[in-house]
């Protein structure tokens, strides 16, 4: 651990509570109160193991709607794996957006979203109160970061991870994660993962499974992905097998999008191989008077599609990946 993460009796001070190694505390993040006088708080899980090593930040629910994240999170925390972390420390916040959970909403009460709000600020919206508390509160702790998401608006995504370009302790982070994908992508303004390379924080965004939608594939993936770093880091003996899958770095995406609209069936799915011109599914008018084939556009990867049954004209049906190079 870096000597301007602790103090000199090497305790981790967060938000006024004191973490010595060895323990384990939970904080609460004061970030503001909704009309009914109902207290919202940042719940952030703080482990530290006996012996100095760096710091992870494990984090979902920036959205509150996509829920995988959530209870990848839970699930890491009710196995007690972090308990046992031998080295270093660990953050793991199960719900960012608490107000988004609780009304199954990707945003908070005024419309604005969480990921697009920081630095923050201490006296704007609530989404603005959330991103400060964790830029201020959090984040100067952090050496290393992973962001659970899901795929939104019935969209699924098949398990990747994202990395900043150019940045290349992230993708190095993305590989030890062990996704099938591994996805080059630009930081957007105000993001998360923006904040976190301005602050000099490798960090990476799980993307797997649909929003207000528990998927089993895209937890199973995260938690093996989450286990993968931690022994990296030496914090746990790894307790996977060998990768099963190969791994694909891609450099580019495009969606797909529905030129007519109709009754959407699609009959190629995330994770799949497809070639350029390829029927990939199809959109038929209710009454049975038309039908219009959907195709590939590239040589590439489905990386996601829409599960939505019945689609609008302009509506986004796959997500292909392309430039696509195998990895180690």
């Amino acid at each position: 651990m870096t000597s301007d993460k602790v103090n000199k009796d090497n305790v981790l001070v967060v938000d006024g509570e004191s973490i010595a190694p060895g323990e384990y505390k939970q904080v609460k993040l004061l970030v503001g109160r909704l009309p009914s006088d109902t207290q919202i708080s940042i719940l952030a899980h703080v482990y530290r193991g006996k012996e100095d090593g760096p710091v992870l930040l494990l984090q979902g629910g920036v959205h509150g709607d996509e829920i995988n994240g959530v209870e990848t999170i839970r699930r890491i925390i009710e196995a007690d794996t972090l308990s046992a972390i031998k080295r270093g420390t660990v953050i793991a916040i199960p719900l960012l957006n608490v107000f988004g959970f609780i009304n199954f909403s990707r945003d908070v009460p005024d419309g604005k979203d969480v990921n697009r709000s920081f630095p923050g600020s201490s006296s704007g919206s609530l989404a603005a109160r959330v991103a400060r508390n964790l830029t201020k509160k959090i984040l100067p702790h952090v050496e290393y970061a992973i962001d659970l998401h899901t795929g939104g608006a019935s969209r699924y995504n098949y398990p990747q991870v994202r990395y900043s370009k150019g940045d290349k302790e992230s993708l190095e982070l993305a590989k030890v994660f062990g996704s099938q994908y591994i996805i080059e992508k630009a930081t957007i303004p105000n993001s998360f993962r923006r904040a976190c390379k301005d602050l000099g924080i490798p960090a990476v965004v799980y993307e797997a499974g649909e929003s207000i939608r528990l998927n089993g594939f895209a937890i199973t993936n995260a938690i093996y992905g989450i286990n993968n770093v931690l022994a990296h880091f030496g914090m746990i003996d790894n307790p996977n097998p060998p990768f099963a899958h190969n791994k694909y770095l891609v450099n580019k995406t495009s969606w797909i999008r529905a030129s007519f609209s109709g009754l959407f069936i699609w009959t190629k799915s995330s994770g799949q191989a497809v070639m350029k011109g390829e029927p990939i599914g199809f959109i038929k008018d209710p009454f049975g008077n038309k039908s219009v084939t959907v195709t590939s556009t590239k040589d590439g990867h489905i990386i996601g599609h829409n599960n939505a049954s019945v689609v609008n004209q302009g509506d986004a049906l796959f997500n292909i990946g392309y430039d696509v190079k195998e990895i180690d």
